[in-house]
């Protein structure tokens, strides 16, 4: 069996000339995933490292810079709050009210771009969307930086709430645009690594703060807050030079234009590939060429049936577990976390920061090579039970470290703190960008992208306001929640949460319109190939 047969799920295979009564079958194969996937990785099996996929693969990696502009922004609270001279400035602390209204800024402004995500994505296509959300970070970066000159907590939050605003249009247009250009045989593998990018940010971001401590006095918060444009910049720049997304290509009656980057960069300059043929004849199916995409005020596409809600129902369910899972604690506010383990000095929670950020990003490449050798399904449920176990090691420790002051309960925190980075990251991380962005059809995606964004920054609302209150008057028993929410989360994956992976993204269309998608998606299949590996029966086992 071929490596590019075991990565696709094709389990066995045997010579069967009689099977199911047919003749002209040569060959059986049991398989999961769609049966015109499966073939064409049969008969062509795509090369991950030819020129044009190189290119590609370096077109992406501009996307990815929208979950490292994410990262950034994301973590940059956490680091300057672990700064005293950005606490001293404002006359804020690193745990309570203050805290969490400067946080909840990022998400208030993600919320209210609701509306504008899917005009800027579905109108200008994939690139514009990204470019209207790096001009917007790079407003709300100027005027967080000049808030040097006045002085003003508000012009800051201002700040906080317009960064928010464009890395929600950024942060649906950049996986959009990675899912749509990637071929369909490395989609999980390339959109899974497009949300580890985010650890870069956080990684640039803590490394930042550690660096500009030293300087001492405001410089050591302002460096930080200027960075914010390297990404935004970047993609600014050099954007527009990327191929558009052949679906909304396609979809624009720009056909000849969609039938051209597929066959340079899937079919590898071959106009009759299988896998540029497999896509157009799925376009012309499954796309609708008046849909609501083409009306920036329409969103009946997302509950115009039950598949539709279904689609929509997974998106935000797992976009809302990933912020609930207890990441979003350790994420914002990691500087009062420590706290409660006896670790208070500016310079070390930095360290540890810094280290954390790395840790997890070692992790999420590795939890993004496993999405199509795994699957879906068996990462978000060995993330969620493997989460659930941790957190009431952490609980344990933490009790033990309040009661008796104990150095070793303090060590095990942190310890069991980055067991918890890392079994986070391996699932969490690349599913977060890859899988809502994979259970929409074309006509809902850009607009299901904004609720996504609207469930994870509401969701994120929560942990801004919640927990850093929890952490001052109820200390490690916060950490008593996570544990049986993680639980709740593992229980409802398993009965509803379906498998996504061997599909192209028109072919998930036949798992949703089933009665049990879950159980749809997981049905083992029988192939019957004849002598040139064509499919010519089909049985469900």
């Amino acid at each position: 069996m071929s490596v590019s047969e075991k990565r696709s799920g094709i389990e066995e295979h045997e010579t069967a000339p009689s099977f199911m009564g047919d003749e002209k079958v040569a060959e059986v194969k049991v398989v999961k995933g769609n049966e015109a996937f499966n073939e064409a990785m049969i008969k062509e099996a795509p090369s991950p490292f030819t020129l044009v996929a190189i290119i590609l693969y370096f077109c992406c990696l501009l996307g990815f810079l929208c979950s490292t502009m994410n990262g950034y922004d994301g973590s940059l609270l956490n680091a300057l709050l672990a700064n005293s001279a950005f606490k001293d400035f404002f006359h804020g602390s690193n745990d309570g009210i203050w805290a969490g209204i400067v946080a909840s800024l990022y998400q208030i402004g993600g919320v209210c771009a609701l509306p504008f995500v899917g005009p800027a994505v579905d109108t200008w296509g994939r690139r514009i969307g990204m470019f209207i959300g790096s001009c917007t970070i790079i407003l709300g970066t100027v005027i967080q930086g000049t808030t040097i000159s006045t002085h003003n907590l508000g012009q800051f939050m201002a700040g906080r709430f317009v960064l928010g605003f464009g890395v929600s249009i950024a942060a649906a247009a950049g996986p959009i645009y990675v899912v749509e250009v990637c071929h369909p045989a490395y989609r999980g593998v390339v959109t899974g690594l497009y949300n580890t990018f985010w650890f870069t940010g956080s990684i640039i971001c803590s490394g930042a703060a550690r660096g500009a401590l030293n300087m001492g006095g405001n410089t050591s918060w302002l460096l930080p807050v200027w960075l914010q444009l390297l990404c935004s910049g970047i993609i600014v720049m050099f954007c527009l030079f990327l191929p558009e997304s052949p679906r909304w290509l396609y979809v624009q009656n720009k056909q000849e234009s969609a039938k051209a980057m597929l066959t340079k960069y899937h079919g590898n300059h071959n106009p009759d590939s299988i896998w540029v043929q497999l896509q157009l004849r799925e376009y012309e199916e499954y796309l609708n060429m008046d849909g609501a995409d083409k009306r920036w005020w329409d969103y009946r596409a997302l509950f115009r049936s039950r598949a539709s809600c279904y689609r929509l129902a997974c998106n935000c369910t797992v976009s809302i577990f990933g912020q609930w899972a207890g990441n979003g604690l350790v994420s914002y506010f990691f500087s009062a976390v420590l706290k409660t383990a006896g670790v208070t000095d500016d310079l070390t929670q930095l360290n540890y920061l810094l280290g954390y950020s790395c840790w997890q990003f070692a992790f999420a490449i590795g939890g993004a090579f496993l999405v199509d050798r795994l699957g879906r399904r068996p990462l978000l449920l060995f993330t969620n039970i493997g989460c659930t176990v941790v957190w009431v090691c952490v609980s344990v420790a933490s009790s033990q470290y309040f009661a008796h002051e104990s150095a070793a309960a303090a060590k095990a925190v942190i310890g069991f703190i980055f067991i918890f980075g890392a079994v986070y990251s391996v699932g969490f991380t690349p599913l977060q960008a890859l899988y809502p962005v994979e259970v929409l059809s074309f006509e809902m995606r850009a607009k299901g992208m904004a609720f996504s964004n609207l469930a994870q920054n509401a969701a994120g609302l929560l942990n801004q306001f919640a927990w850093p209150v929890s952490i001052q008057k109820i200390t490690w028993k916060t950490y008593i929640v996570f544990t049986v929410w993680c639980a709740v989360q593992a229980t409802v994956i398993y009965f509803f949460i379906p498998e996504t992976k061997n599909r192209t993204l028109e072919e998930l269309d036949e798992i949703f319109a089933a009665k049990n998608p879950r159980k749809a998606s997981t049905e083992k299949k029988k192939l019957g190939l004849d002598s040139e590996a064509n499919v010519v029966n089909v049985e469900v086992i």
